[in-house]
């Protein structure tokens, strides 16, 4: 079996630093090509100054359905893809807390047709019983109904900013009401009486200050000190919500203390162990400070968990903020948890910066979750506040990859339809961006260190730009671990992106990542054979017809098969009768160190340049042979550019 292929020799261009050398003609005595790529609608077309070579082969199907014995497909994201086409299906992933307003099996499948990709448990409430409950039946739906929803669960953490009044419901604080915040314990509750959960939550509060409830629901003062209990009026009246976070404030600036207390509480441990023994997907680390309490948590799932279970750091404190960058690197994800961040930044910080975080996160290539009071009237009315829509419309345009349903799904009356507005607000807004074209004002930082890395990046870089401009109806990418499916996520591009691995926590991982589609397969070793294969298996189910044309990424590492690495980008256009036209250009990366010895060998003729003879190392020292490594990346970017007839 084989697919149509056109071998392009391509011309590599330097542009040396040095003004007085002249490489922009010539180099090697080969003409150097000025690269460029133009499209008009879906109709590929440009100059190639290449000799081609091609060749048209018929796709055999019985061959194909060997090596691919299946073709695992979100049924909903085929649904969709079916009813709406490459470019009408949704970018942005949602994520619904489960609760018991959406725990039966019934509307837990009516939450997944509705879009949900994430299913959030809050370990802080219900019994461990009913999460095992709620977690096998998402998976018996992912088995019965062809779908491919991930489980996540959230820490409950050392809940130190936490008071309870031991009312189930809600209350109605009165102006001018006087209430004990105690540590004591009791059952049930008293009046006019709060528990704090931590014995120390008074060490360092003085008369005077505020106790804020939930970011502002209820404000009280401190009018009195009685040992570790505090006697305080109601300066603000509002609603006192059970569990509730609290904060202290003085002189209109937070009161800062260091507890010194782990970010994991025992509890959180053991909940941690029922997670990996349920086969669970992601873990919401809550009251994330620093960067170590993210690692401690990975290399502990590393050795205990046998598959690959995702660590995402909740954004909700000021320290959290003061170490930003550190926890986003060293995490998964993150999830950016508003209300309890509200409790300690000052309200009208919180647009900007919730933009900083979900930025932070693109640039380091992590998922983001927008979370918390998306469409919180919705907990009890059908249809959500203008300002609530223009809410989720925000979040959509700063490209975060996921939006979270809270007390929405989880308690709400009318959980569905609360997906429902979150799945109509993404699509309309995202295609207001794809139409404003603002994919391309978005400059992406460097993350590859190392050379493979780094021409990893280049490519997947590259392939969007080329996606965009060439208006290919879908990406399509073979990944073992997700890596390439999500630098090509964080490019956003305008086509759909299509994860083929067969690996299924890489599956499960890659339904937070921002325009992904995860499929699961059967590959072999022969990537050209997996790519005629899946594009034969998916036209054969009738989800694309003559004329698509298709961006396919591939990124292999050595095998029997394939000695060599082997990373391409090609451009497929579905034909007739079956047939693929197909041109590509492939890059092989156990050439790279012979390539740039000759570049650098060239350069230093020309430009006249001193350079030691000694051999080049394959992963050469970016700070020693910088310029080496430009040319290394020029050489990339030469390979990847060209056009088509």
């Amino acid at each position: 079996m084989a697919v149509a292929g056109h071998s392009i020799q391509t011309s590599f261009g330097i542009k040396a630093k040095n003004p007085s050398a002249n490489l922009e003609k010539n180099v090697f005595a080969v003409p150097v090509l000025h690269h460029g790529l133009s499209c008009n609608g879906k109709k590929l077309k440009g100059k190639v100054g290449n000799r081609v070579q091609a060749a048209q082969v018929d796709l055999e199907a019985a061959e194909s359905l060997k090596i691919l014995k299946s073709l695992d497909l979100d049924a909903v994201s085929e649904r969709e893809l079916r009813k709406k086409g490459f470019l009408g299906l949704r970018k942005t992933k949602l994520v619904c807390t489960i609760g018991p307003a959406c725990s039966s099996l019934e509307d837990l499948e009516k939450l997944v047709l509705g879009g949900m990709n994430v299913a959030r448990l809050n370990m802080c409430h219900n019994t461990r019983e009913w999460h095992r409950d709620i977690i096998r039946k998402i998976k018996r739906l992912n088995e019965e109904k062809g779908f491919s929803v991930s489980v996540m669960i959230d820490t409950e953490g050392t809940q130190i900013h936490v008071v309870d009044h031991g009312d189930p419901s809600s209350l109605k604080v009165q102006e001018d009401s006087v209430w004990l915040f105690t540590n004591e314990k009791f059952e049930g509750s008293l009046p006019f009486t709060v528990q704090a959960n931590y014995e120390g939550f008074s060490d360092g509060i003085k008369v005077g200050d505020e106790l804020v409830i939930d970011g502002g629901m209820a404000c009280f003062e401190v009018i009195e000190k009685l040992g570790s209990d505090l006697r305080c009026k109601c300066t603000d009246p509002g609603l006192f919500l059970p569990r509730a976070k609290f904060s202290f404030w003085r002189d209109g600036k937070l009161v800062e203390r260091n507890y010194e207390l782990p970010t994991l509480s025992t509890k959180d441990w053991s909940d941690i162990e029922f997670g990996i023994s349920e086969g669970i997907d992601f873990i919401a680390m809550s009251f994330v400070n620093d960067a170590e309490s993210v690692k401690h948590l990975k290399n502990y799932l590393f050795t205990k968990s046998a598959k690959s279970i995702r660590v995402l750091a909740k954004i909700e404190s000021l320290e959290s903020l003061q170490n930003l960058e550190e926890i986003v690197e060293a995490s998964d994800g993150i999830m950016i948890a508003r209300v309890d961040l509200g409790v300690e930044i000052p309200l009208e910080q919180i647009p900007t910066v919730q933009e900083e975080i979900t930025n932070l996160c693109r640039q380091l290539n992590k998922p983001v979750i927008v979370a918390s009071q998306f469409l919180e009237s919705m907990i009890e009315y059908p249809t959500p506040t203008r300002a609530e829509v223009a809410d989720v419309s925000e979040a959509v345009r700063q490209y975060a990859d996921a939006l979270m349903l809270a007390g929405e799904s989880a308690i709400g009356l009318f959980g569905e339809k609360a997906l429902s507005v979150l799945q109509t607000t993404s699509s309309r807004m995202e295609t207001w961006s794809h139409m404003e074209n603002r994919q391309g004002s978005l400059l992406q930082r460097q993350l590859g260190v190392s050379l493979p890395d780094r021409i990893a990046e280049q490519i997947c870089n590259s392939a969007v730009e080329m996606a965009n401009n060439l208006a290919v109806d879908a990406i399509f990418v073979y990944t073992k671990h997700g890596h390439m499916a999500s630098l090509l996520s964080r490019n956003r591009p305008n086509p759909p992106v299509f994860a083929f691995t067969n690996d299924e926590s890489t599956r499960m991982a890659l339904n937070l990542q921002w325009g992904v589609i995860p499929l699961l397969v059967n590959l072999s070793d022969d990537m050209e054979s997996n790519i005629s294969s899946t594009i034969h298996l998916i036209k054969s189910k009738g989800l694309v017809k003559e004329g698509d044309s298709v961006l396919v990424v591939s990124d292999v590492a050595p095998s029997r098969a394939t000695p060599m690495a082997f990373q391409s980008i090609q451009v497929i256009v579905i034909s007739h009768a079956g047939q693929l036209r197909n041109r590509h250009v492939p890059f092989l990366a156990s050439q790279i160190a012979h390539l740039a010895a000759k570049c650098g060998e060239a350069f230093t003729k020309v430009a006249g340049m001193s350079v030691s003879s000694k051999k080049l190392d394959k992963d050469p020292n970016p700070s020693k042979n910088r310029w080496i490594v430009e040319i290394l990346l020029f050489l990339a970017e030469s390979l990847l550019s060209f056009s088509f007839f």
